[in-house]
């Protein structure tokens, strides 16, 4: 059982009791009114207030729009967002973007897929689209997919594809304990896991594609892909073939490895960092979780996080770095872990309150993702800091990790 102690030294989710209520801090003056009204006819009804839901929600996080009551709204600097969603073939939407008044058509544009559980992947892409076509930053974040572990009872977990709001959720690996999906590329076509059943633990590559897992490596102890890099060659894995954790490269062509940290403790959780020059960690070497970093082919390890005494998990894209830290010590009850970021040389929190862990950056690195625990449950949470815009969605499933 040393192994699986090992494992999850560093990314246990406590119980928690914090609040899960959504603050969005308004910017009207630099968000445009925009109204959203559901022509759609047949919909169970459940079906319908979900969609007008997402709909809302995608236009909110943009961070470029505010909705309003159509009453409210009127005038060509507003605008006017009509759809119209069935389920015939599959799943079919139209969505047409009129000017505030409604008298001036000024986007619109047919989806489809084919099976109409996968709606809200429709959604996301019309909003993106529209966001797109009126100048806006990109937000093709939306239309991502995420890869969440979740448990379904003692030693047994499945991994789950889903859209960014959980709405859509497909169980694509089951049978003991999977762990710690990790997606192998940028179009998201395979991902990695951690299969912990009979014998050693073992990382699989899972294709979405063929439904076909290949075995990548095994070994003893802790077993964990954390990153991938950007030509999708090589992994950053932790292992413990001698009994402590460290972070190895491992080359998927050759199937050799480089040992990267070498540490009598635990070293964990590494992600590339700076054009994959450094990497960043998790590490006990102060004697409690905390964050470092350092140069692939350097030994030299430097301290990167001088705040908190439990920095647990963490994130890159690009030379930002995003991670999780306890901000309260109950023995007893639930703590407080928020997430911070450090841009550009300075660090910023990017939540105020509650369990907050497991930060994970938007692919292109303008939205962050994390999840809170509260009263047993799991909630997705996303935070487009040039926004201040958030949001939380409920899960309804106890995570294990999520990847995006």
């Amino acid at each position: 059982m040393r192994y699986i102690y090992i494992l999850f030294f560093i990314l246990t989710i406590m119980r928690g009791e914090s609040d899960v209520s959504l603050t969005i801090k308004k910017n009207v003056g630099s968000r445009i009114g925009i109204s959203i009204e559901n022509i759609s006819s047949g919909l169970m009804p459940a079906i319908s207030q979900k969609s007008f839901i997402l709909f809302k929600d995608d236009l909110t996080l943009s961070g470029n729009f505010e909705t309003v009551e159509s009453k409210n709204i009127s005038g060509s600097d507003n605008y006017l967002l009509k759809y119209d969603l069935s389920g015939a073939n599959g799943a079919n939407l139209n969505v047409s973007l009129f000017n505030g008044d409604g008298n001036s058509l000024l986007f619109q544009k047919n989806y489809n897929i084919s099976s109409f559980d996968k709606y809200p992947f429709l959604i996301h892409k019309s909003i993106s689209d529209i966001n797109k076509f009126l100048g806006y930053d990109s937000m093709e974040w939306i239309n991502r997919l995420v890869l969440m572990s979740r448990y379904t009872g003692s030693g047994k977990s499945e991994i789950v594809l889903t859209d960014y709001t959980f709405t859509y959720r497909k169980v694509i690996v089951t049978d003991g304990l999977n762990l710690f999906p990790k997606w192998a590329n940028k179009s998201q076509t395979s991902f990695y896991y951690t299969s912990i059943n009979s014998g050693l633990p073992a990382i699989h590559e899972y294709s979405l594609n063929s439904g076909i897992k290949n075995h990548i490596v095994s070994g003893e102890g802790m077993l964990v892909c954390s990153d991938v890099s950007s030509d999708g060659n090589r992994l950053l894995l932790t292992m413990s073939p001698d009994g402590q954790p460290d972070i190895y490269e491992f080359d998927k062509t050759t199937k050799n490895s480089i040992k990267l940290t070498d540490f009598s403790g635990i070293d964990v959780s590494g992600q590339y960092l700076s054009n994959e020059k450094e990497i960043v960690f998790v590490s006990n070497r102060l004697g409690y979780p905390n964050i470092f970093k350092k140069y692939t082919d350097s030994p030299t390890v430097s301290q990167m996080v001088f705040k908190g005494r439990e920095n647990n998990s963490c994130d890159t894209k690009g030379s930002k770095v995003i991670y999780s830290s306890r901000e309260s010590k109950n023995i007893f009850g639930s703590n407080t872990f928020n997430i911070y970021m450090i841009s550009n040389g300075s660090t910023f929190p990017i939540t105020s309150s509650g369990e907050n862990q497991f930060p994970r950056f938007s692919d292109d690195g303008s939205v962050v993702m994390y999840i809170r625990q509260s009263n047993g449950n799991s909630y997705a949470g996303f935070v487009n800091p040039r926004t201040n815009q958030n949001k939380l969605f409920e899960i309804n499933s106890r995570v294990q990790s999520i990847d995006w």
